[in-house]
C-alpha cells in the first residue's frame, strides 16, 4: 500500500476473491480524501459540486474516459451542479483496491 493510488493502474478483477476488509479500506481511505464508506464498508462515494450543468457534464465526461481508460467503471449519479460517484468492484459486491485507484485519479481531475 505504499505506492501512490495514482501510479497504480487499474488490474480486472475476475471474483473469487473476498473484498476488503473495512480496516483495510479505512487505510486506503487516507489516500483519497473527500471520500466515504458507505454500504456497511462495502463502497465508497463522494459528491462533487459545480456551478452548471455544463460544467457537471464535462466533469462527468472526464471520470467518464477515465474509468474506460482504466477498465473500471463507477455508478454515476448527476444533474445540474452536482455529481455523486460510488465506487465498488461489481464482480465481488465489495470493495477492492481499483476502488482506491479509480477514486485517487478521479480527484487529479
Amino acid at each position: 500500500m505504499n505506492e501512490e493510488l495514482t501510479a497504480k493502474i487499474c488490474v480486472p478483477c475476475q471474483g473469487g476473491i473476498p473484498p476488503l476488509a473495512e480496516s483495510d479500506a479505512q487505510k486506503f481511505l487516507e489516500q483519497t480524501p473527500g471520500w466515504e464508506l458507505t454500504g456497511a464498508a462495502s463502497r465508497i462515494e463522494r459528491k462533487f459540486s459545480f456551478g452548471d450543468f455544463a460544467a457537471t457534464l464535462e466533469f462527468v465526461n472526464h471520470v467518464g474516459a477515465l474509468a474506460e481508460a482504466e477498465g473500471h467503471h463507477p455508478d454515476i449519479a448527476f444533474g445540474w451542479g452536482y455529481c455523486t460517484i460510488t465506487l465498488y468492484t461489481h464482480k465481488i459486491d465489495g470493495l477492492h483496491e481499483n476502488d482506491f485507484i479509480l477514486a485517487a485519479k478521479i480527484n487529479e481531475i
